[in-house]
Order: structure tokens, then sequence, then C-alpha cells
């Protein structure tokens, strides 16, 4: 498991990815959930709680906002590109019956609860860690959410949930070049040239990961990759 080369220190913001952490809550115990008394499935609320208090027990955290999605449906990704996750399920109810207790629940713990209209929660979290880092504030991101990744600097870094326990696995910008031989700018580059199938997003056909991360290391950007169209080797890259 990756570490940091030092811990966050105590002025650190961590934005905490609602939906993603309570999704992954309900999906671990989809096979034997979690029921109250009064026949309620609990298992997003539970697991969401454990992962919270863990973070907060193994972690000196002044500063945090949970946040959450507020009209996923209506964002402006869907009017840019109509079939922007469209092949997904909407959320079963069991687990959006939970978000109104993870709600009080992050209150009773005196964090703040953030969600904004038509915004997707990763797209306040990226706003708030780019405009914490600009003034110099170190950031942590707490999801398993892999788009997160274009954000890893020295000042950013990814706390994800690890599978089988309540740990974390950490993301940096030293971890991402290692992993992807890029840097973390150039991962939505990559996505691109790839694809999103998470999101329906489709990509330059093809076009895997090993040879967008391959081109990327070549031309840097998607920009200066189409420039340079001509001057690639193989028919389906230049065809694309």
């Amino acid at each position: 498991m990756a570490t940091p080369d030092a811990a966050p220190d105590d002025s650190a913001l961590y934005l905490i990815d609602a939906m993603s952490l309570a999704y992954r809550a309900h999906y671990i115990f989809i096979s034997r959930p979690l029921i109250n008394s009064k026949g309620q499935n609990t298992s997003a609320a539970y697991g969401f709680t454990n992962s919270l208090l863990k973070l907060i027990e193994d972690h000196s955290i002044e500063h945090a906002a949970v946040v959450f999605d507020e009209g996923e449906e209506d964002t402006f990704r869907k009017e840019i590109y109509e079939d922007y996750k469209a092949h997904r399920d909407p959320p079963p109810d069991e687990l959006l019956e939970n978000i109104p207790f993870i709600k009080e629940i992050v209150k009773a713990l005196d964090i703040t609860v953030l969600e904004v209209p038509g915004v997707e929660a990763d797209d306040v979290i990226g706003t708030l860690a780019t405009q914490a880092e600009d003034d110099g504030t170190e950031v942590v991101i707490v999801s398993p959410d892999k788009d997160f990744k274009q954000l890893l600097s020295d000042k950013v870094s990814i706390y994800k949930p690890a599978k089988g326990d309540q740990d974390f696995e950490i993301k940096t910008g030293e971890t991402f070049r290692e992993e992807y031989g890029l840097d973390p700018a150039q991962f939505v580059d990559m996505l691109a040239l790839m694809g999103d199938s998470s999101d329906n997003v489709p990509g330059v056909y093809g076009i895997g990961e090993k040879t967008a991360q391959k081109l990327l290391r070549e031309h840097h950007s998607v920009e200066n990759l189409i420039e340079h169209a001509d001057d690639l080797s193989g028919k389906r890259a230049r065809e694309g």
C-alpha cells in the first residue's frame, strides 16, 4: 500500500466524496444488508460512518467538508454530452434513503456539509481543491473515484478506501508518475484517448490505456498529438 512522503499537516483540508463512499458501503454489504429494527437497510450509513470515524481517528483533522451530489441529472455535462453516464442505473432506493441519515451524522460530528444544485460533487471538490492549493493549503481528497487523479500534486493527495478493511490507500503525484509514467495533469488526456466506460465517454478507436500513455509520453497532450497526427506510426492511431 502506498504511503505519502509525509503525513498531511494539521492545516490540511479534507474533502470527502459522500456519494462515492456511500455507494461503496452499500455494495460491500449487498449480499448481507444491515437491517435495523424498523426494517430499513442501513448499510450505506453504517459503512460510511465507519470510514469517516476511521479517518478522524487516524488523522488530526481540523478542516473538513463532506460533499454531496445535488440534482446530478441536470448537470452542465449532460447539456454538453447528453449520453454522459446514460448507461448507469439510478441509485437504489435503499441507498438514497440512507443519505439523510448520513447528512445528520456528519452534522452531528460538526463537519461541514456541502452541496451545490446542478453541480456534481466531484466538480465541487475539484474547485475547492484547486483554490486551496493555489492558496498554499494541503488538500486530501477522500474518494475511490479515479477521476480525481488529475488533481494530484505536491499539495493534493487522495485517500482511497482500500478493499476488505477500513484503511486507506494513499495516492500522490509521485505514485501517479510511477504507475502511469505521466504527470497527473495528463490523466484527462489519457481518458480522452482511451475512453471512460464508467462515464459512457467514448475514446479513439483502437487506442487503449498503454497506447494512450505511449502517445502522451511522446506528444504530451491531445492538442499536440492532433497537430502531429501525420507523424504517428500505426494506421489506427492516425485514422482514429
